[in-house]
């Protein structure tokens, strides 16, 4: 990755500093010289008293501990003596000095005490420096605040888009693994910004934009960059927030430096992240439409629309919320692809684990196949993580390579949390230990449900225990049957209590919580009712990408709301059968498993295995 750009002088500037510098300094020292050579030269106390008593001394000024004067005559008693004089006076007191004055009739004058002339200087001088350093001072730390690069504290209006070059960008598509259909569309616009003549001479265009769209972590920066350098362009990179300051205007003087810079390195490429910062719909601001925000995202827009047919430019921009942008920013002819960047499956994960693995000493080559399978959901920025903390466990136990147990527990602390240090009751610890064999027991007897890998009633993160549960491949679909089994096992802790001590805890709060959301979506999404029918009734929108929900403007009545509701309960109920009865007829397993997690906290899949089957 390139260096930013950064506000530094260069030699030439140091230079012409420095010796503006060195030319004050001189003027001053001459200043003081000059001052210095028209003082008069010292005469000797004794000489002075023998002048004064010869008559040959006019006039005297007394001022601290010093005489000055003028003689009488230039030559009188003196030879080639000057007209003036100048006495340094003994430390000690001399009585007999003012009458012997006085008896000569020299006329005698007594000037205030005064700083010399060097400290004149100094602190008529000195103010001036010091006022010169702070406005210099402030201006410097203007000019980086507000983005002054070469024009001082009024280049704020500069762009602060940091320029990559081709030598500074050591990353292509094989750094980057996973992702390729998206290598795939993007090979013909490398081919392009390396070979435009070989489309212009047919006629066609190269796209003006390309969004990329994902959740976080899936590498839209990343793959950003390996485009530039797969294509060996220079890079500009901003981020979206990076536009917008308090000043109206600002960031649109800003969108047209970037562009114009673009254009003058052309064939390049601008890279935007978070587009969505500066992009959202417009007509929603305070100012009538002339808010800063909508006014960058005109000029955005206007550039987009100013491209040549020859300009080799093209505009990536990177966001996890393509549902606020504006529709004028997504038409054909400013972001004409889209490319969605999804969650890596198995095949994908594994091979990210590969390339983050190259400088990492591993005890086990073929662990990665593994390791991915029990990873599913993560993105790559997750991985990278995960590796990250298997190295640094490792390294934490002295060892030289990274094991499947540092994995694991990687996985763990990057999944679940780490572990927390609380010391649990007897009795507390055996209710949570039968909570989780509920869940266990339940998911292994069902016939649709994942694979069980572990049980654990060591406290982590937020959870007091865990019951982990691993689908054998990655799952796009899901069937009815194992929805309700899905339901089955979150109400499986909470059933195996009541069984077992006759009530329930609080500890099944966030298992009604997950079995509720499940059954909603079955009964009001996806039509898996038979009184409601395959009709849908969404009271909010999952986003895409940040696997939350989004408020939704409810379009159907309160009759059918109360029936949603019925129906959901209904649901959670037939499933609470089905689980109960289970349970009841596995209570031998149940007990054996809670017994062994008391005594051992942490059982693998294969310590299920042994015990239940």
């Amino acid at each position: 990755m390139a260096a930013p750009e950064t506000n530094k002088p260069n030699n030439d500037e140091l230079y012409k500093r420095a010796t503006r510098l060195t030319l004050l300094f001189l003027i001053i020292y001459a200043t003081t010289q000059y001052f210095t050579a028209f003082q008069p030269s010292p005469l000797s106390y004794s000489a002075f008293k023998e002048q004064v008593a010869a008559g040959a001394v006019k006039k005297v000024s007394i001022k601290n501990e010093t005489i000055t004067g003028e003689f009488a005559s230039p030559a009188s008693g003196t030879g080639n003596q000057p007209a003036t004089f100048k006495v340094i006076l003994p430390p000690i007191d001399d009585p007999g000095l003012i009458p012997l004055l006085e008896e000569q009739g020299v006329e005698i004058a007594a000037e205030p005490t005064e700083m010399s002339v060097v400290m004149r200087v100094i602190v008529g001088v000195v103010p001036w420096l010091l006022l010169l350093a702070f406005f210099v001072y402030s201006s410097q730390l203007m000019q980086k605040r507000m983005g002054g690069g070469s024009g001082g504290i009024l280049g704020f209006s500069r762009s602060k888009a940091r320029r990559h070059e081709q030598e500074t960008i050591h990353i292509g598509f094989d750094d980057v693994a996973g992702l390729d259909q998206a290598k795939q569309d993007l090979r013909e616009i490398v081919d392009f910004l390396k070979t435009p003549e070989k489309y212009l001479r047919i006629g066609a265009k190269m796209p003006r934009g390309l969004l990329l769209m994902g959740p976080p972590g899936t590498g839209k920066t990343l793959f950003a960059k390996a485009t530039a350098g797969e294509a060996g362009v220079p890079f500009f990179s901003i981020s979206g927030s990076e536009f917008i300051e308090m000043f109206v205007g600002v960031g649109a003087s800003r969108v047209r430096d970037m562009f114009e810079q673009a254009r003058k390195a052309a064939p390049s490429i601008i890279f935007i992240d978070e587009i969505d910062s500066v992009g959202r719909v417009r007509g929603t601001g305070l100012g009538g439409g002339n808010d800063e925000r909508e006014q960058t995202l005109n000029q955005i827009l206007a550039e987009m629309d100013g491209f040549e047919p020859e300009e080799a430019v093209l505009i990536l921009a990177a966001t996890n919320r393509p549902d606020v942008l504006d529709p004028a920013l997504l038409r054909p002819g400013r972001f004409d692809r889209k490319l969605v960047l999804e969650l890596p499956e198995m095949a994908a994960r594994e091979k990210i684990l590969q390339v983050h693995t190259r400088k990492v000493p591993l005890a086990d080559k073929d662990c990665l196949r593994d390791i991915a399978s029990r990873t599913v959901g993560m993105s790559g920025a997750d991985l990278e993580n995960l590796v990250n903390e298997a190295a640094l466990k490792a390294a934490r136990d002295d060892r030289t390579e990274v094991s499947v147990q540092d994995f694991e527990y990687a996985r763990d602390r990057v999944v679940l949390g780490s572990e927390r240090e609380e010391v649990l009751g007897e009795e507390e610890k055996k209710r949570i230990a039968f909570h989780e064999a509920g869940h266990a027991i339940t998911a292994y007897r069902m016939k649709h449900s994942d694979r069980l890998r572990k049980v654990s009633i060591i406290p982590r993160g937020r959870a007091l225990g865990i019951t982990e549960q691993m689908p054998e491949e990655d799952r796009h679909n899901f069937t009815q049957e194992y929805l309700e089994e899905k339901i089955s096992i979150f109400l499986g802790g909470r059933l195996a209590e009541q069984l077992i001590y006759g009530d329930v805890s609080t500890g099944a709060a966030d298992d009604l919580k997950q079995a509720t959301l499940i059954a909603r979506k079955m009964v009001a999404h996806w039509g898996m009712n038979e009184e409601l029918g395959p009709v849908s009734f969404p009271q909010s929108e999952e986003h895409p990408f940040l696997g939350r929900d989004i408020a939704e403007q409810r379009n159907f009545s309160e009759d059918t709301l109360k029936m949603i509701d019925r129906e959901v309960v209904a649901l959670i109920r037939k499933c609470e059968q089905a689980t109960e009865a289970l349970l009841e007829k596995n209570r031998t397993d149940l007990n054996r498993l809670a017994t062994a997690l008391l005594e051992h906290e942490t059982l693998e899949e294969s310590d299920i295995i042994k015990l239940l089957d």
